[in-house]
């Protein structure tokens, strides 16, 4: 972390003499607040991992990336992390799939067993609508009952930080990309059938549950997805919460 924030000072101060693009200083201001929010989403998942009372937990990563990043800090009996290697060529996971084959043959059988649920699935792969939507899809049908979905990158800070491409090196936000996991995310916000929330750190730490009243559905209306009015109605439209507030939810649930 203290790398990642001088990487951003040293941008920010060069940003600052050389332009007076206000949205360029946007962005650069927001990616920095953003970096230094707490608690990180290590921390929530070890949280509801621990919430459950189980002697044993089962936990998946998709999209790992290097495993010093979040994977390593996850406290949890049993742990599988499946990544095809993009990103970090060493790519030290148990399985080099792109999440599509994973739950391909997940659901065959052909690699561990196609009974095996897990308590929590964390989503952090590729940030486009499209595969997270079907990777939440996916993780659905393999988490318990109790269990938690949990997303990455659901809270972008600006419209540049939402853009579609990582590649576009010219946006104000640079290199740091939610991408537009934020429209998986709101799709099943809208949905009856789970329960939902963001918890409004480390860009945005989404959570759906089958079971827990983690939020009421929302109701803002955004069929084409605009970013316009996912900032105008950003709390209703994430179920944005504190990580205190997530607490107070699961202690009401498990004591009801």
């Amino acid at each position: 972390m203290p790398g990642l924030y001088k990487k951003i000072r040293i941008r920010y101060e060069g940003v600052k003499r050389l332009l007076s693009d206000n949205f360029q200083l946007e962005a650069i201001q927001k990616s920095e607040a953003e970096i230094n929010k707490t608690p990180l989403r290590s921390d929530i998942i070890n949280y509801l991992l621990a919430s459950l009372g189980k002697k044993e937990t089962n936990y998946l990563e998709i999209g790992v990336r290097n495993p010093a990043n979040n994977f390593d800090k996850i406290i949890s009996s049993t742990k599988y992390s499946v990544d095809p290697g993009v990103e970090f060529k060493e790519n030290p996971v148990d399985f080099k799939l792109t999440s599509d084959e994973f739950f391909e043959q997940l659901g065959k059988g052909q690699i561990l067993s196609k009974e095996l649920r897990f308590d929590v699935i964390f989503v952090d792969g590729l940030h486009t609508a499209d595969q997270t939507d079907k990777d939440i899809e996916n993780a659905l049908a393999f988490t318990t009952e109790n269990g938690f979905v949990v997303l990455h990158d659901c809270n972008p800070p600006t419209e540049s930080h939402a853009r579609e491409t990582y590649e576009y090196w010219a946006s104000p936000a640079m290199d740091y990309w939610s991408g537009t996991t934020w429209k998986a995310f709101f799709k099943y916000r809208k949905s009856p059938v789970v329960h939902s929330c963001c918890i409004d750190t480390d860009w945005g730490v989404g959570i759906i549950s089958k079971k827990i009243k983690l939020g009421s559905p929302s109701t803002i209306h955004n069929p084409f997805f605009e970013y316009s009015l996912l900032e105008k109605n950003r709390k209703e439209s994430l179920n944005l919460i504190r990580f205190d507030e997530l607490k107070t939810l699961i202690t009401a649930a498990a004591s009801s």
